[in-house]
């Protein structure tokens, strides 16, 4: 769960740190700052959704990619994947940065997410133990899947995991089965 004193890292468009700021205040003011996303699969190939808690403070109930979060100012972004993954998920694997991207997108509560994302990809085969702050929920579901909801019903689905998933599509076909 989320502290107001807790700070995000500030970048530039080339994600070289210009400072810090607190979380909420970032948001507030949609300045672009680092943050991890993680996309956990299993042998089968499928990728593990997370439902977001409905306490968020943003985009609550939405489902989404496994884990995402904010690396702590001074922490290197994989040290972070791993750590909000234990921390939202209840586990731990091999993670390997496959792309980064940055977005900007504006939410009805006023906040703003404009971020440098780091995104991860580890291989798990077990269910996860759910931080109830951070997920209300989790399914498996294959990459095809996933994108055949995604366009038949787009309001489920958070922001960035539709364009991390047009990144997958992209950049790694080998993973739409």
């Amino acid at each position: 769960m989320m502290t107001e004193e807790e700070k995000v890292v500030l970048v530039d468009e080339n994600d070289h740190t210009i400072g810090e700021m607190e979380k909420m205040a970032a948001h507030r003011s949609g300045a672009l700052h680092r943050a991890v996303s993680i996309l956990v699969f299993n042998n089968r190939n499928e990728l593990m959704l997370q439902q977001r808690a409905l306490s968020k403070y943003h985009s609550p109930g939405l489902w989404t990619n496994t884990c995402c979060s904010h690396p702590h100012p001074g922490e290197p972004t994989p040290q972070a994947a791993h750590r909000r993954l234990k921390e939202e998920m209840g586990f731990e694997c091999q993670l390997n940065k496959v792309f980064d991207f940055t977005y900007k997108a504006e939410f009805e509560n006023g906040l703003t997410e404009h971020e440098f994302d780091h995104v991860y990809v580890g291989y798990y085969d077990r269910d996860p133990v759910l931080n109830p702050d951070e997920a209300e929920a989790f399914k498996w579901m294959s990459v095809r899947s996933i994108l055949q909801d995604m366009r038949a019903q787009q309001e489920k689905y958070t922001v960035w995991f539709h364009l991390i998933m047009q990144k997958i599509e992209e950049k790694m076909p080998e993973l739409v089965v």
